[in-house]
């Protein structure tokens, strides 16, 4: 009779003075990482309001709004593969440290920003902090916990992201009702500061024994790829037009520094992306289908936030409030999807969340001006419900698919694809979104100078900003404004649904089903080998 013992994975035991606090570490990591995606769900609540002129906000036009999210996210994942080896080569809680005080200075030049191009630019020193901010902390868990209570750490851990889901859009509400808009981002130095104290006082250092090298020149392969698709996306979507020959240009010499990083990774001995870790197919299901979902659901929450404010009339913190159900659903059912697991696999686990993602997004395409609103809470809650059974699952499968001391790394390559997911999902479904909306509105913005007409068919919040400076004569405007949004709305939302079929698919072609009573252990030592 086999026994817990006969699988453990092999190294040292975890000191028994870090086991007795392990539960309080992970208190402080998940507040680190609360900090991080508490970030961009203030900011999705706020970009109406930063869109809106001078002095009320910046004046932000769409695809300002969309930079002021992607840069802090193509950093952020252009980064994070060196994070992480910096983590395992320096220490973990020194490279924790260092990140939340870069994130902290950069949180307060954000709130100081007196254009948009300042406020990318500071998002994108924040993303430098949370780039080092990220890895660390699933790497702490891994090494603070025994393998039989990772997956349960790992689920409070993914539950942490619908916590900040939910604080994000109230406090930023909440914040934008009696402040300016940059106190949404002076808002988490308080936070960084507290995160500070604990981490010195309670989390351990740990490192690789045998760090690899870090990769200058795969660095800046992956970044200058990264930005160069995603300009070139956002381009099309803001001409409207994606035969452009600029916009083609960027998009290729995008895709051609991307194949020449892989490429130079292949090759390289002390790569940032190690690419043997991908013959894992497991693995490589588990990679795609989080970074599918993160496709869908930023894309999705990217336009949700101007259908409540923009076409509902709901306040900041009225909106923020609505997504209160998708965030409940997360920290409800992200800890206890481990069960799930353990019944029914991984396979129906994570596919099902997949479908029943796919689902709740087809549903914002029969969304209306006047659809009920207890509807829209529905399928809020049903979104996180879906997403709980997908980030518990496939993280579990990433973090436990390498060795121990490789935490970082494996950290590192989740978070990215998660990354680069959700910044080609706000580009490519912001884009379908912009073009869309210019499309639908083009033919009903005769009456306005040719002047303003370029700048009234950005967005809905162009479009209702200059309505609102014509006085009677813009008030016309208004219902084919929301008419072009709704009918962009639901096009976007098909479009982010077939992306997270396609998820569905490719973990019921891949990922692991239910093993046999008796063999889930060997299954991962299975996970284990296949990784190194």
């Amino acid at each position: 009779m086999t026994t817990p013992a006969d699988h453990a994975p092999p190294g040292p035991r975890i000191p028994e003075a870090v086991h007795r606090r392990r539960w309080a570490i992970l208190g402080v990591l998940m507040l680190s990482l609360l900090i991080v995606v508490l970030d961009n769900s203030i900011l999705n609540v706020a970009v109406k309001t930063i869109s809106t002129p001078a002095p009320t906000g910046l004046g932000a036009t769409q695809s300002q709004l969309e930079w002021a999210i992607n840069a802090y996210t193509l950093v952020f994942a252009g980064l994070l593969f060196s994070a992480g080896l910096v983590g395992d080569r320096l220490g973990r809680k020194k490279v924790l440290i260092a990140g939340i005080v870069v994130f902290g200075i950069g949180s307060a030049l954000a709130a100081e920003s007196g254009s948009p191009g300042e406020l990318i630019a500071f998002r994108a020193l924040m993303a430098l902090g949370a780039a080092f901010v990220m890895p660390a902390t699933l790497a702490v868990l891994m090494n603070v916990f025994e393998r039989h209570e990772q997956p349960k750490a790992i689920g409070i851990w993914a539950g942490g992201v619908g916590l900040a889901i939910a604080i994000g859009p109230i406090t930023g509400g909440v914040l934008l009702d009696h402040f300016w808009w940059g106190s949404v981002f002076l808002v988490n130095v308080p936070i960084v500061i507290i995160a500070l104290v604990l981490m010195v006082w309670l989390v351990p250092d740990s490192r690789d024994p045998r760090p690899g090298r870090v990769d200058p020149v795969g660095v800046l392969l992956s970044v200058v790829g990264l930005v160069l698709l995603v300009y070139g996306i956002i381009k099309g979507g803001e001409l409207a037009d994606f035969t452009d020959a600029k916009v083609l240009a960027t998009i290729a010499a995008g895709l051609v520094v991307l194949t020449a990083f892989v490429l130079f990774e292949k090759r390289s001995d002390h790569p940032s992306l190690d690419v043997t870790y991908f013959k894992n197919k497991v693995f490589s299901a588990a990679m795609a289908a989080i970074a599918l979902v993160f496709f869908a659901l930023m894309g999705v929450t990217f336009f949700s936030v101007f259908y409540t404010q923009s076409v509902r009339g709901y306040s900041p913190l009225q909106s923020g409030l609505l997504m209160l159900p998708l965030a409940a659903a997360q920290m409800i059912f992200a800890p206890r999807a481990r069960l799930v697991v353990e019944r029914l696999g991984n396979k129906v686990t994570t596919g099902g969340g997949l479908v029943l993602l796919a689902g709740t997004l087809a549903a914002f395409a029969t969304f209306q001006a006047d659809t009920p609103i207890w509807l829209l809470e529905i399928v809020f809650f049903l979104m996180g419900l879906g997403m709980a059974h997908v980030m518990t699952p496939t993280s579990v499968v990433i973090m436990q698919a390498l060795p121990r001391e490789k935490a970082g790394s494996a950290s590192a390559l989740s978070n990215t694809f998660r990354q680069v997911g959700g910044a080609l999902g706000i580009a490519v479904l912001g884009s379908v979104l912009s073009t869309s909306y210019r499309n639908g509105i083009e033919g009903k913005l005769g009456m306005l100078p040719p002047g303003l007409r370029a700048t009234a068919g950005e967005s809905i919040e162009a479009t209702l900003g200059v309505a609102g400076k014509l006085g009677a004569q813009g008030r016309a405007l208004v219902t084919p404004a929301n008419d072009a949004f709704l009918h962009a709305m639901h096009l976007t939302a098909l479009c982010g649904a077939g992306v997270a079929l396609i998820g569905a698919l490719v973990t019921a072609l891949y990922l692991p089903g239910r093993p046999p009573a008796g063999q889930q252990g060997d299954r991962e030592q299975e996970l284990v080998v296949a990784g190194e």
